[in-house]
């Protein structure tokens, strides 16, 4: 039996017409259409949120944390991806926002750059020091590593051990907050104010963490009616703060935050599922060792394109860049410090990324290969259009279907005709 892991997308069957636009989208053939509905395959699903850009009835929705949910906490912490800056005009600082989300209800807003800053350099030590298998593949973007842990998982040893910045915020906001209040940590939450729903996932299930220093996800479309209301009401004396963040922290929300220490020769920076998997497509066959690190981004402009902005993601990168030049281009933190913290190790994951296992064809060995011989067969027998009508994604997807007993043969109305034609 398949294990079970959970999910950060719901699919709304009252709502749901089979229009198979989600199933076509879907990078790993984790959805099928059945009796004109969607239904997800869990062992499959990556939560990238490419069903959610797609539907047309909005029939998949996130399951992210509400503000009400957050009540539970005695203080809360608030850790804003920096995408969430890009939603405003670039007049909008940093110190703006962060008063505005206290007004929210926020106790404390951490700055994201000193994070950033630190994790950047953390890989370029990291990277410096590494001699193993190359190119290492960035583990900063949830969906690449599940998609790494289903689709490649022969290459998860080559996703970079070193903890994402959202991680070490949460972390080292709780540990001063509950030195300065005398609250214990677990009655600090650490609340990330996210682009996608796989960082909510992220957070329940952490590949390379034992537990996520994080304790809820917010989506940043839930938020933002109320931040906007909010800021309305912030003085003029905020609107010429930066709130300490760095164009190196805003540099994050999009594509092209490469370490600064590597040659550019040695690194890509790759954004879009489609582009990623060719590339670890590449990686898998050998052809990249050349290259010592790669940076990808599952959404195409990077976080300020996750599904769960508002802004037109091609606006939002160019306000990033706007804003990123408005900033302190220096360090928000000292190299020694980070030095001195990687060498403890601070920055690096407490767990290997391990692959998660899809539904084998069968637990029995020789059955499984018997199931392989006939969904092979069935496959020869298809028109190889990948035309969809059955339900399934593609021909080779429905024939494993058929072998595994989900759906019958006649369910490919093609494969019908051409029987009654030979006949």
């Amino acid at each position: 039996m398949a294990a079970k892991y959970r999910h950060s997308l719901d699919i709304r069957h009252e709502r749901c017409d089979g229009c198979m636009s989600c199933m076509r989208i879907c990078p790993t053939a984790a959805v099928r259409v059945r009796n004109q509905r969607a239904i997800t395959l869990e062992d499959r699903c990556i939560d990238c949120g490419e069903c959610i850009k797609v539907c047309p009835r909005s029939a998949i929705v996130p399951l992210t944390d509400r503000l009400a949910d957050l009540s539970k906490f005695d203080y809360i912490v608030a850790i804003p991806s920096p995408a969430l800056y890009s939603q405003f005009n670039p007049e909008v600082l940093p110190g703006s926002i962060f008063a505005a989300l206290r007004l929210c209800g926020f106790d404390h807003v951490e700055c994201a750059s000193r994070a950033c800053d630190s994790v950047m350099t953390a890989t370029e030590l990291f990277l410096n020091e590494y001699r193993g298998t190359r190119p290492l593949i960035s583990s900063f973007c949830p969906t690449v590593v599940r998609l790494v842990q289903v689709k490649y998982p022969d290459l998860a040893d080559q996703v970079l051990p070193i903890l994402a910045p959202r991680e070490i915020s949460a972390r080292d906001a709780k540990a001063r907050k509950s030195a300065k209040t005398g609250l214990p940590e677990d009655r600090i939450g650490a609340v990330y104010l996210t682009p996608c729903p796989s960082k909510m996932v992220a957070i329940t299930e952490h590949p390379g963490m034992k537990r996520s220093y994080l304790d809820a996800a917010v989506a940043i479309t839930d938020l933002f009616p109320t931040l906007t209301a909010a800021l309305a009401r912030v003085g003029n004396t905020e609107t010429d703060m930066d709130g300490g963040e760095t164009a190196c922290g805003v540099s994050w929300a999009f594509q092209g935050g490469l370490p600064r220490s590597l040659p550019s020769e040695n690194t890509l920076s790759v954004a879009g599922l489609a582009n990623v998997i060719r590339i670890l497509d590449d990686v898998e066959k050998g052809r990249l060792g050349k290259y010592a690190y790669i940076e990808c981004h599952a959404c195409p402009e990077g976080c300020v394109s996750g599904c769960l902005t508002v802004e037109n993601p091609y606006v939002a990168r160019g306000k990033a860049l706007q804003l990123s030049q408005q900033l302190t281009a220096g360090p928000a933190v000292e190299r020694s410090e980070v030095e001195r913290r990687y060498r403890k190790g601070e920055f690096k994951m407490d767990e290997s990324v391990t692959p998660r296992p899809l539904r084998p064809l069968d637990a029995d060995i020789s059955k499984a290969i018997a199931k392989m011989k006939e969904r092979d067969r069935i496959l020869a027998e298809l028109p190889s259009i990948d035309c969809g009508a059955c339900g399934s994604p593609s021909c080779r997807v429905f024939a494993e279907d058929v072998v595994l007993g989900h759906v019958a043969l006649e369910a490919c109305i093609l494969h019908g005709q051409r029987q009654l034609t030979r006949e």
